[in-house]
């Protein structure tokens, strides 16, 4: 095997752990988020995993058509604009996750105040 094909198993097999490593974060993140939010709910561990996902896809499809990144400190204004509204349409997606308006905006504040100090949110 040449150097160039060890090296992209390697980077694949890397790409994949980081994949799973913004998984577990995000889905921690989520999950504190929602604590300490009124107004949202997850009603179990699988729609925490599944919001996950969703929350995951949303983003990327956000950054992949518009440019633009979801973070509420991270973009300003409209980053956090993104990350409410990311919050409040994944509950149209998941069963068992249920968010207002208000906790959508509560919740990108402390979303982005969660995601600051966690690690692994990192841009693949």
């Amino acid at each position: 095997m040449s150097e160039a094909q060890g090296n992209q198993t390697r980077g694949g097999t890397s790409t994949v752990w980081q994949i799973i490593g913004r998984f577990v974060a995000s889905a921690v993140v989520l999950a504190i988020t929602a604590f300490f939010t009124p107004g949202f709910t997850i009603n179990s561990f699988w729609t925490l995993a599944i919001a996950a996902v969703v929350l995951t896809v949303i983003d990327y499809l956000v950054i992949k058509f518009t440019g633009l990144h979801a973070s509420p400190f991270g973009k300003g204004f409209v980053g956090f604009a993104l990350a409410a509204i990311i919050l409040y349409v994944t509950q149209f997606f998941v069963a068992g996750y249920s968010i207002s308006w208000i906790a959508a905006i509560i919740g990108a504040l402390i979303y982005g105040v969660v995601d600051y100090f966690i690690p692994g949110n990192q841009q693949m």
